[in-house]
């Protein structure tokens, strides 16, 4: 319907109506729809647009618009109180509050008959569906429990230690609480042995000595560092046992057959992967197109395991996975999302052997663009099992008994048809970031042996390449087809981030000029413009944090780091829920047979599942992050004294938070200790400057450091700084070219509270250690 106003546009007041009436699933191509705006009024639409954006009245979130700081449908928040009317409040789980001011309140609807798992209290974690409260009252939004994520703690995890005479104590494995210990009686034991990780019930506090604690389970020993993993499984309660009733459906299944599929057992799909790799679901082939339309193009075949074969809706091996809603990696086992006799046996592509597969046959042309797709369910058998390393030395010249017979018909087709899709990926001309990824080694008796970083080889690029391209055919098919599915979905960077990345690049004589609409290829030229120099890592550090974090979302917006219209995951369904979905659905929407995604599944549950596996891949993050944390923290804990070479990782009010060169650990130098001066917090420099001599110790810095303390239990190190500060003038160059840098005399000492917060009393040097840990939050 054609709503303009009298004057032939509509007036910014029906604009923002219309958009506050629609919360994030509209754009400019909707609003223009629905005024029946020409093209030639989109560009005054377009204006207004920016100007009602600059002023606060709307906001952008990919291509979407909304209300400014508006939420979503579907959120995760934690339940603080209740109103006056005993009704719980509740705020957003994850909400900036620098960004975008004070946390909006949610006040809670409690049906009179509520589902089993909706029962929610204060402290608990919930899924909330959310809508705007038509009178506010106190609270702009109500919303009602989908389901209680994590229910409030009353209990501390930690390690128990025998004291002499009886009782112990017990070690907080939280690193909030590091150097918090508490004091169990022999009677409150419950039979716990020395290394015994434990939980235990706060008993009393106490104004004066340890508070006192009752043990309540005992979850395991932790007598070496082999079950270091074991304290992040259960600090973050990630489920290790499967049902006994999924166990029976993974035991009772069958091997896919030929039933309903196309024949491709002959078709010499390979997998490559790490060589520990415990599991192989992705295989790939390709072979120069023979159609004469496409002189020079290549036909890619990727066959992923056929996971919903197995795994059908609403049954007890779904409801783990979901549950789970990924696998965990650890340095020294995996906590898989699916039995191990579907993820290891029925559904790993291994040589020789009969597979159910979900394929996609790609057509690339010799530009390297893909020219069109189509999906199959197979049935095929895996050539040969190749690891990343092992392939491209056979591609380098050195081929091996395995490679030798595959590198004419298979691995150089591979190769050459990777060589057209990377001239496509250079002109999409995504975000990229050098940021190496460590891989802890650990002895045949769980300790770490050593740190490395892999090589990053084209081996790796080809699969990511390959493994982007049927992500992208499977988003564009499910769109087509008009079904719903998950998508993959990164936002661009805040207003706000971009204004302070432009700050601090002015601080390093780096333009930023924005001009237009935002897009990789403007980080990518700061980026490039450093490749070389000593401050590389600083700025490569500090774009990353400018970036926003990469979710699972039912309503599109795009990936704006993969420079991406529409993204889905579909290549790993053994080991992320996300992709099982777009299996699903994708099923359903070809007709391919068993395991179709339900009628029942709307846009408004998957919204649901969405939030929700959104939120355990950010808890497998994190308990992965903290188990390597501990583990190295165990490696340097017979090195107290030593001295290192690292980098610093973060800039806070309490101190600069150091990364070690070698093993990639991280640790917190406390502001008391820098020097006999005052030390200012310099948020845009990203740096500590002294007040009296200049002297900077900035994010990025190369410096030497003293290892102080080490906490195995919580993964938390202090270190002493050793360097000297550069004292570097605002608008000088790092490299000195406007004027030498001189470094500062400060000497160790404390700063007055008065300039710079000092933290809390005690062991703090180790509570914070790590927080500035930064994962690829933007990537795939």
């Amino acid at each position: 319907m054609n709503r303009k106003h009298d004057h032939g546009f509509p007036s910014r007041d029906a604009i923002v109506a219309f958009i506050r009436a629609h919360p994030g699933k509209i754009g400019t191509r909707e609003i223009a729809r629905e005024f029946g705006l020409k093209n030639a009024e989109r560009a005054e639409l377009k204006r207004i647009l920016r100007e009602l954006a600059d002023d606060g009245t709307i906001a952008k979130r990919g291509r979407k618009i909304h209300e400014p700081a508006a939420l979503p449908p579907t959120v995760i928040a934690d339940i603080t109180g209740r109103d006056t009317d005993g009704e719980l409040l509740a705020v957003p789980t994850e909400w900036d509050t620098e960004e975008s001011g004070e946390a909006p309140r949610i006040r809670i609807e409690v049906p009179r008959r509520a589902k089993p798992g909706t029962a929610a209290g204060v402290g608990d974690r919930a899924l909330l569906r959310i809508e705007k409260a038509e009178d506010g009252d106190g609270a702009p939004y109500r919303g009602r429990v989908i389901k209680v994520i994590d229910h409030a703690r009353t209990r501390v995890l930690g390690i128990f230690r025998t004291a002499p005479g009886g009782g112990g104590r017990l070690v907080p494995v939280d690193k909030k609480q590091a150097g918090r210990e508490l004091s169990i009686a022999p009677s409150d034991t419950g039979g716990a042995d020395d290394g015994d990780l434990v939980s235990v019930d706060l008993v009393r506090s106490r104004g004066y000595g340890l508070a006192a604690g009752k043990v309540k389970e005992r979850l395991g020993s932790l007598s070496s560092e082999k079950a270091i993993s074991l304290i992040a499984i259960h600090a973050h309660e990630i489920p290790q046992a499967f049902s006994p009733s999924a166990v029976r459906e993974a035991e009772a299944a069958e091997p896919a057959t030929l039933k309903g599929r196309e024949d491709w057992r002959d078709l010499p799909l390979v997998t490559i992967d790490p060589p520990d790799a415990k599991d192989h679901d992705d295989a790939v082939h390709a072979a120069p197109d023979p159609d004469p339309n496409n002189k020079g193009g290549y036909i890619v075949h990727v066959a992923i395991a056929d996971v919903a074969f197995y795994v059908r809706p609403g049954s007890a091996l779904d409801r783990d996975a979901l549950t789970r809603g990924n696998s965990v990696y650890f340095p020294d086992r995996v906590v898989p999302m699916l039995p191990e006799r579907i993820s290891n046996n029925l559904c790993s592509l291994v040589p020789g052997e009969p597979r159910g597969a979900l394929a996609v046959r790609l057509v690339i042309g010799p530009d390297g663009r893909k020219r069109s797709h189509s999906f199959h369910r197979v049935l095929m058998r895996s050539a040969a099992k190749l690891h990343y390393v092992q392939a491209q030395a056979a591609i380098d010249g050195r081929p091996d008994d395995t490679t030798g017979p595959l590198l004419e018909p298979i691995l150089k087709p591979l190769y050459a048809a990777y060589a057209l899709v990377k001239l496509a990926r250079d002109e999409r001309d995504p975000l990229d970031l050098d940021l190496p990824e460590r891989k802890i080694l650990l002895k045949g008796d769980g300790t770490v042996d050593r740190v490395i970083v892999p090589e990053r080889l084209d081996a790796h690029r080809l699969i990511e390449e390959f493994m982007i391209l049927a992500n992208v055919a499977a988003a564009e098919m499910l769109e087509k087809k008009g079904l719903p599915l998950i998508y993959r979905v990164h936002d661009e960077p805040t207003q706000e981030k971009v204004y302070n990345l432009q700050e601090f690049l002015k601080t390093l004589d780096l333009p930023f000029a924005k001009s237009g609409a935002l897009r990789p290829a403007l980080f990518n030229r700061v980026l490039g413009q450093v490749r070389g120099e000593d401050y590389e890592p600083l700025v490569n550090e500090v774009v990353l944090r400018s970036q926003a974090q990469a979710e699972y979302s039912a309503e599109n917006y795009g990936h704006f780091g993969l420079n991406l219209r529409r993204y889905a995951h579909f290549t790993s369904p053994i080991r992320r829920y996300a992709d099982l979905i777009v299996h699903r659905a994708l099923i359903r929407a070809l007709g391919l047979g068993e395991g179709a995604l339900p009628e029942s599944e709307t846009l408004e549950t998957l919204s649901e599942v969405a939030a929700q596996i959104s939120l355990t891949e950010r808890r497998a993050m994190k308990a992965e992050r903290e188990t390597a944390d501990r583990l190295i923290a165990h490696f340097l804990a017979d090195r107290i004294g030593a001295t290192f070479q690292g980098r610093i990782s973060g800039v806070t009010r309490a101190g600069l938070f150091v990364k070690l060169s070698d093993t990639g650990a991280d640790g917190l130098i406390p502001i008391r200790t820098l020097g006999t001066e005052y030390y200012n917090y310099d948020e845009t420099r990203h740096a500590l400057v002294g007040s009296r001599s200049g002297a900077m110790h900035r994010l990025g810095d190369v410096v030497d450091v003293r290892l102080v303390e080490a906490a195995p239990v919580a993964g938390a190190l202090r270190f002493e700084l050793l360097s000297e500060g550069q004292v570097i003038p605002r608008g000088r160059k790092r490299d000195g070219s406007k004027g030498q840098t001189k470094p500062s005399k400060s000497r160790p000492g404390r700063s007055p509270r008065d300039k710079v917060r000092k933290p809390h009393k005690g062991k703090s040097g180790k509570s914070k250690a790590g927080k500035s840990k930064k994962g690829k939050s933007w990537k795939r």
